[in-house]
């Protein structure tokens, strides 16, 4: 099981976090979100991560462009579209070198038909709950009905996931699980990343 954190914001805390050793670390591009990492995190900061932690930059409704010029500036390893991004759009980006991830928002009524223009086009999905927001709303939908996935693009799980779910995810019998994308569940505060609560989770994966 792969592990992503999210959300990174603060230069020490996410030297910390990288000491565990995550498959991802997950920054958000996204300047209404209060993990928005540009105020606090430098080109250089990004540039100490082992190169063996893949660094994903998470965009929503960015522009081509805007997204290409942080790509290079920050030497990122994949993009996550969390978005209304187009399969077009995905297009762009998939099959350069780079990971492409697309974001859907799942409530009890998903349909997963609409996945299947971007089959051709993404890596990865990433499922999250639907709210309000584009992302970080902090709660959880009914994983169960990630058993109705009928495709095989693996995909990454999100939302609301917190400390004491690890038992609950490793009896998730989900095929095309690929992934665990944590990120609220694990803060003292928006971008600060509660170091011996990840530790246990990534023990106990």
């Amino acid at each position: 099981m792969k592990i992503k954190v999210c959300g990174m914001k603060h230069p020490t805390n996410m030297q910390d976090v990288a000491f565990l050793k995550p498959n991802y670390l997950g920054f958000i591009f996204f300047e209404q979100s209060p993990r928005f990492m540009k105020e606090t995190l430098s080109r250089d900061n990004l540039k100490n991560i082992p190169s063996e932690i893949k660094k994903i930059g998470v965009f929503v409704n960015h522009s081509e462009e805007e997204i290409a010029e942080r790509l290079v500036a920050y030497q990122l390893d994949g993009i996550q579209l969390h978005g209304d991004e187009s399969p077009e759009f995905c297009r762009k980006f998939y099959g350069s070198g780079l990971e492409v991830i697309k974001v859907f928002r799942v409530g009890d009524d998903f349909d997963f038909s609409v996945l299947k223009k971007y089959i051709s086009v993404v890596d990865y999905f990433l499922f999250d709950t639907k709210g309000k927001n584009y992302g970080g709303n902090g709660v959880a939908f009914d994983w169960e009905i990630l058993k109705k996935y009928p495709y095989s693009v693996p995909f990454f799980l999100s939302g609301g996931i917190q400390p004491n779910d690890g038992s609950i995810i490793k009896k998730l019998k989900l095929p095309q699980l690929y992934a665990i994308d944590i990120n609220s569940g694990f803060e003292e505060e928006p971008g600060l990343k509660n170091i011996p609560l990840l530790h246990q989770f990534l023990k106990e994966l």
